[in-house]
């Protein structure tokens, strides 16, 4: 057996993740009890070094029939480590009645990642945000007359409760006990005194709590620290924003989330609650392993703000941020999901229901109006589970992580390009070197979202005791891609690294950039991809893009053609594809709307979403499916015209949308099985709406429409 060998059989994050066949695991008794430790550089799990991959999921805001097959979904992508928040007002919406049932049971989903061999972090609030209403803080909270989020008798004493119930639901599944919960966090983005969050750390102890390492988000800087190595500080950053108060396209500082930089916080995230943020490495950061855990996998809308995120976006994040010494990936959001049903009775003064969605009318969280239901967060897992092409796309980065883990974790970061940009700057590619002792690895990064970033000429570097290309290349356009120095006897190659396997190593071609190996005192040049069938060189592996993305990866409509290994799509697949488009839904109007709803602004001065109210005044759409198309797993897609709209079934509100230019999807799994009556209710669009939309929205004219609906499978 091989030292990489090893490495896949012993290590937990490799061996319950990322198999050779990367299938599921069948269930365990327990996790095999592993030391872990930390240091400046990374985790070590029993003296390997790991760089897991860290995907944010919310169980309760996704049914509890789905948990396995989403966690083995994660798992499929490279998904190494589970964060979820346990929200307090999802368990303890009246006081002192605490539900843990149906998708509220922590005990069954930690259960669940016990038996998949999934590692947990857990997200313990008592604040968690997670867009949900007052932050997690349920509303009973709010007639005790204390202060929130601070050292005082009372909010510590409900707190401790709360921290009781939840260590009821994961005793006995603690790490030490072979169980998945590894860490937790205390509270989140929280920048008051450090002594509030080591209060918390006491009373988890105090309970019981005893993990490998603890965890609070490294942003914004506390006023007073908390002592050096009590939690480990998370980072994070995003592609776009749905908190900014700006309505133009490219608003905040989000494009520097796309360029190389030693400073690891974010100057973007949650600026509408923590106001700008300072550019500076805080006191103390370099002496902690560089973590993520809220790198945007994706991003929300906002009623206001309806960002439209492309896969781009999320690979160019992960790329700069481990190119930037990141060891631990962190995506937030992962997987999607929907909020569930309010259990609190009674309605809002202007006749809506009880959400638990936050809005400008919440408290403690009144910053932005979020969608009801839908909490899909354009993340490589959608709401219902379907894989989005960044799912892909992320996974081939996941393998390298994982493969040379051990490699890349010492290594520092040098910045040979300016690290300070403006939005748009195209004067120089941006690049980074993660290097140790003469071994490297070069991270590039030529896109910035809706920027139009040139192609660079005449690029050769020179790192490592190395100088290559032989001759000055072009890296195209939008190229993002790692390249190997000194590594697995390779002297260089202009392609990218994915894996190591059983002495077989692979790489990716590059799209527009010529693949040249420096190998054996060997310059092979205008290398052609070949697929998994056959080596370019002795061990050494060149694959497409597409093959790369799934490689390893064995699932339905998706095969390894035998003649030269490049990925190919089944016939079957086409033809079920042919037969769930014939059983097109058909639709009728039934309701014109009755003109169009007052836009008012909030407390925060952005628009508010409409109320139950206003949908009662929408235009109204009866749905027909046959049998057929609530038999399996598939999902209705509605294109659609429109402000916003709602879909009901037997007059239940079961999903949302604010329009953004992406389709609005529903699982018809999920609707009730003796469903009779569906129904979709659009809001029409206005002149001059205070409401920022993508350029992908069709927003040229007013009123609504329903433009089409189908039924696809769950993988898009």
């Amino acid at each position: 057996m091989n030292n990489q060998t090893k490495i896949i059989v012993y290590s937990l994050l490799v061996s319950a993740v990322i198999s050779s066949s990367f299938q599921p695991v069948e269930a365990q008794a327990q996790i095999p009890q592993q030391s872990i430790r930390w240091d400046k550089h990374s985790l070590i799990f029993d003296g390997k070094r790991v760089v897991p991959v860290m995907g944010e999921v919310h169980y309760s805001r996704i049914p509890q029939d789905e948990w396995r097959e989403e966690v083995r979904k994660m798992k499929q992508g490279g998904v190494t480590m589970i964060a979820a928040y346990v929200f307090w007002n999802h368990v303890e919406e009246v006081e002192g009645v605490f539900n843990w049932s149906g998708q509220r049971n922590l005990r069954g989903f930690l259960e669940i990642c016990k038996q998949e061999e999934m590692p947990v972090v857990l997200r313990l609030g008592p604040f968690c945000h997670g867009e949900v209403r007052n932050g997690g803080i349920p509303d009973w909270m709010f007639t005790k007359g204390c202060k929130m989020r601070e050292e005082n008798t009372t909010f510590l004493k409900y707190t401790t409760e709360l921290y009781r119930q939840i260590y009821s639901q994961m005793q006995g599944l603690q790490w030490k006990d072979g169980g998945p919960v590894v860490a937790a966090q205390f509270d989140n983005e929280y920048r008051g005194r450090g002594s509030y969050l080591m209060a918390l750390k006491k009373i988890a102890q105090q309970i019981g709590f005893d993990l490998p390492f603890y965890t609070r988000t490294g942003w914004p800087e506390l006023k007073t620290p908390v002592p050096f190595g009590e939690m480990l500080p998370l980072y994070g950053d995003y592609a776009d924003g749905f908190w900014e108060r700006s309505l133009k396209e490219t608003a905040g500082n989000y494009y520097k989330a796309f360029n190389f930089k030693a400073f690891r916080s974010s100057t973007a995230i949650a600026t509408e609650q923590l106001g700008k943020q300072e550019a500076k490495i805080n006191k103390g950061d370099e002496a902690y392993p560089y973590f993520t855990c809220e790198l945007g996998g994706g991003m929300m809308t906002s009623y206001h703000r309806r960002p439209y995120i492309y896969p781009e976006d999320a690979y160019s994040l992960a790329i700069v941020k481990l190119g930037s010494g990141s060891n631990l990936l962190g995506y937030y959001m992962y997987h999607g999901g929907t909020n569930p049903s309010a259990m609190m009775s009674g309605n809002l003064d202007d006749g809506s229901a009880v959400y638990l969605n936050e809005n400008q009318r919440t408290q403690a969280t009144n910053y932005n109006d979020m969608p009801v239901k839908t909490y899909d967060f354009q993340a490589p897992l959608g709401e219902f589970g379907q894989k989005n092409p960044h799912y892909f796309m992320l996974r081939k980065l996941h393998l390298f992580m994982h493969d040379y883990a051990e490699v890349l974790a010492p290594m520092e970061s040098s910045f040979p390009c300016r690290q300070d940009i403006e939005k748009g700057d195209d004067s120089h590619l941006r690049w980074s070197l993660r290097s140790k002792d003469k071994s490297g690895f070069v991270f590039i990064n030529n896109y910035e979202r809706l920027q139009q970033l040139s192609a660079k000429k005449n690029v050769q570097f020179e790192v490592c005791g190395v100088k290559f290309p032989q001759r000055p290349m072009t890296v195209p356009a939008g190229a993002m891609c790692i390249f190997p120095v000194n590594i697995d006897g390779i002297r260089y190659a202009t392609a990218q690294l994915i894996a190591k396997r059983d002495g077989k190593i692979y790489l990716e071609q590059i799209k527009g950039i010529p693949t040249e190996i420096a190998v054996d005192g060997k310059v092979l040049k205008n290398v052609k991809a070949k697929g998994i069938a056959k080596p370019v060189y002795k061990n050494i592996y060149l694959v497409d893009s597409k093959t790369a993305e799934h490689l390893f990866l064995q699932e339905e409509g998706i095969s390894v053609e035998q003649k030269n290994g490049s990925v190919k799509s089944q016939t079957s697949k086409s033809k079920k594809m042919v037969q769930m488009m014939s059983l097109a839904p058909s639709f009728k109007k039934i309701k014109e709307a009755e003109g169009v709803r007052k836009i008012t602004m909030g407390v925060q001065k952005v628009a508010e979403e409409p109320s139950d109210a206003d949908f009662k005044k929408a235009a109204v759409y009866q749905l027909n499916l046959s049998p057929e198309m609530l038999q399996g797993r598939k999902l209705l897609q509605i294109q659609y015209r429109g402000d916003c709209a709602r879909l009901y079934a037997d007059g239940k509100l079961v999903a949302d949308n604010f329009y953004n230019g992406r389709p609005f999807l529903m699982g018809l799994w999920r609707l009730p099985a003796d469903c009779q009556k569906l129904e979709l209710r659009i809001l029409p669009l206005q002149k001059d709406m205070p409401v920022y939309f993508p350029r992908e929205a069709d927003v040229t004219k007013e009123g609504e429409e329903l433009v089409k609906l189908e039924i696809i499978n769950d993988t898009l």
